[in-house]
């Protein structure tokens, strides 16, 4: 009964969706009032049944109900209960249904918030958030219902999550993910409410500027997971690997890191307006061509489930609907909208210009490598791969670019700034950066290009720590005064500016000082590896909740000390027949010690791959720190002013 429930109620969500797209446009349109004010409670009754609908599935995973044909396919009895409870978004179906009751949650706090937005602009932004809303509820109740009984022939005690899939990535990676992916709907929904009623002005940027904010924040947090799962878990030692699906989340990143700039000259000067829209169009668009190359099929990927034809025409068609009639509005509306400010060649709308475009370039090079072999593939002229060596050297140099405009823009001015006083407060800077990163290119026998990447991160991390003291500085109230006072916007921008300087030096640092090797080793025997000695002491067996494993031991000395016993594992998942490695990792600041087991070779050899990774945690604490700063720039309160006095 419990399934029926469930699905009734998401048939319920779907209803009041439909009715939260139609009734408060209707009321838009008529002036009605009473129309309008449905807005909101169509949407917390259309995010109920959404919650409902998801803590029922949720119950038959913990009550192992193997009745239930999408829980019999990712669950079994003897699977630990915090895997129980994440496989539920460890298929298609329940993605789904983790993806759509995200879409809710945001859509419920636009609503709460929305009482402070002028009373046509609420009610606007809610329908729109209604019709995205209603394309996935209908798309998952047609197509992908994970309330389907089972059928005779699925096992009984369930065939088990994918073993990749048991593990706390699991748990926190998807929901953060999606966190940011649907939160771009929020800018969507804003940008379409903007057309509509023809509402472009700066009160327009910042209410959508926070929302951006953390929805970029919730993405940057959960790509960067993603990156770390990868590493630890699937045995390479690698954190990166421009996978499609990869690309798929890195996309509306790039996109959404446009719109935060552009966002912010809107909010200001309030010029590139209409670039502004575009983005935030483009940006969730990118949200759902990445939905679609997940869930259509058309990719084979560790990341992506397997679905049938008729889910991927689905969301194809949903892709056009909803960005094809996004376009054509905008098509419509947008040329009403006109700048009337302007800006000089040096000031600081110049330099975020130039990010935009650089961004946007980013954006367009990955999408091209990303479709270039599916649109090969669907003409039937061949199948090709573009990895690696395309991304690494086309994105490179403009992202190296990238982050010098990123560095010299907070010391411009708006409309001018004077092009002696920017070289006097770049100049000196650079001169420092290049000088001591020549240094330490040399005493570590690193190349040209290493140097010039060193040099532009320190260079822009000099500027930002720079543009800081000379803003605490200024005036008689003293230091500590003076950094109270910088909004939480300012310092967000720091934060993240600088979270991007050390993911830019840990890329460069583990790419170019790290070392790895692959050794045949019995109990007993050692090997000496870049300073370290490993040690092999042999190998015991245990027993999983629902797996056994062969564990290593393999004790590391440098210079005679001991450093760290690691353990990477074997493990053999009984119900689905599956080998999975653990790798054994000893973490640190500038390094990490990484050994995986290979294959069992004959006297009770075994094949072992052993990395020493120089600084690659500081690829993930970067993306910590940008995302700190994004969602310390959305907690400003000079947003929650703002908003209140544009309705007063």
């Amino acid at each position: 009964m419990i399934p029926e429930i469930g699905h009734f109620a998401l048939i319920l969500a779907l209803f009041f969706s439909f009715c939260l797209s139609l009734v408060p446009l209707v009321g838009y349109w008529q002036k009605n009032t009473v129309l309008l004010h449905t807005a909101r409670p169509l949407t917390y009754l259309m995010s109920f049944f959404v919650l409902v609908s998801f803590l029922l599935l949720a119950l038959s995973f913990m009550t192992d109900d193997f009745s239930v044909l999408y829980v019999s396919q990712n669950s079994n009895s003897q699977l630990p209960i915090w895997y129980k409870f994440s496989a539920i978004w460890g298929g298609h179906e329940g993605s789904l249904l983790l993806w759509v009751l995200i879409l809710s949650g945001w859509s419920s706090a636009v609503a709460i918030k929305s009482r402070s937005l002028p009373s046509e602009v609420g009610p606007v932004v809610l329908a729109v958030l209604g019709m995205v809303s209603l394309g996935f509820l209908s798309f998952m109740l047609f197509t992908s219902s994970p309330f389907v009984r089972v059928l005779p022939e699925v096992a009984l005690d369930g065939r088990d999550l994918n073993p990749l899939l048991q593990d706390i990535g699991l748990i926190i990676h998807p929901p953060m993910l999606y966190m940011g992916y649907v939160g771009f709907s929020v800018a969507f929904a804003f940008a379409i409410a903007a057309l509509i009623t023809g509402n472009l002005s700066a009160s327009w940027a910042r209410w959508t500027r926070p929302w951006t904010s953390l929805s970029w924040a919730f993405l940057t947090l959960g790509i960067t997971l993603g990156s770390w799962w990868a590493y630890y878990e699937l045995g390479w030692g690698g954190w990166w690997f421009w996978d499609p699906v990869e690309n798929a989340s890195f996309m509306p990143w790039l996109a959404g890191t446009a719109l935060v700039h552009s966002l912010a000259v809107t909010e200001k000067r309030g010029v590139f307006k209409s670039w502004t829209v575009l983005l935030a169009i483009f940006t969730f668009s990118l949200s759902l061509l990445g939905t679609f190359l997940v869930r259509s099929g058309v990719l084979t990927s560790v990341h992506a489930f397997a679905a049938d034809p008729t889910r991927g025409i689905y969301i194809l068609a949903l892709l056009v609907v909803l960005i094809g009639g996004s376009l054509l509005l905008y098509g419509v509306r947008a040329g009403q909208v006109r700048a009337r400010a302007t800006f000089g060649v040096s000031g600081r709308e110049a330099w975020l210009l130039l990010n935009n475009i650089l961004l946007t370039v980013l954006t367009l090079t990955v999408l091209l490598g990303t479709l270039y072999p599916l649109i090969f593939d669907v003409f039937g002229l061949g199948r090709i791969s573009v990895g690696a060596p395309y991304f690494n050297t086309v994105f490179s140099p403009i992202a190296l670019l990238l982050i010098v405009f990123m560095a010299i823009g907070p010391f411009s001015k708006w409309q001018q700034t004077s092009t002696s006083i920017l070289l006097k407060a770049v100049l000196w800077p650079a001169v420092f950066a290049v000088v001591v990163a020549a240094w330490l290119a040399y005493s570590n026998a690193l190349g040209w290009i290493a140097w010039l990447t060193l040099s532009i991160a320190l260079w822009a991390a000099l500027l930002t720590l720079k543009d800081w003291f000379a803003k605490v500085s200024a005036g008689s109230k003293g230091i500590i005064p003076r950094a109270r006072q910088l909004p939480r916007n300012y310092y967000g921008m720091m934060i993240a500016h600088l979270g991007m300087v050390v993911t830019l030096v840990g890329i460069l640092l583990v790419s170019t000082s790290s070392h790895e090797t692959t050794v045949k080793l019995s109990p007993g025997e050692s090997v000496s590896f870049a300073g370290y000695e490993f040690h092999f002491d042999g190998i015991s067996h245990l027993k999983g909740p629902n797996y056994i494993a062969d564990r290593g031991a393999i004790s590391v000395s440098k210079e005679g000390t001991f450093v760290s016993l690691l353990s990477p594992e074997k493990r053999f998942y009984s119900t689905s027949r599956q080998i999975m490695t653990e790798a054994g990792l000893d973490a640190g600041f500038t390094r990490d010690l990484y050994v995986s087991l290979g294959e069992k070779l004959a006297d009770d050899a075994w094949g072992i791959r052993i990395y020493v990774k120089a600084f690659v945690r500081w690829i993930w604490l970067g993306g910590l720190m940008m995302m700190c700063g994004g969602l310390l720039s959305a907690l400003d309160k000079r947003y929650r002013n703002k908003v209140r006095g544009a309705n007063a």
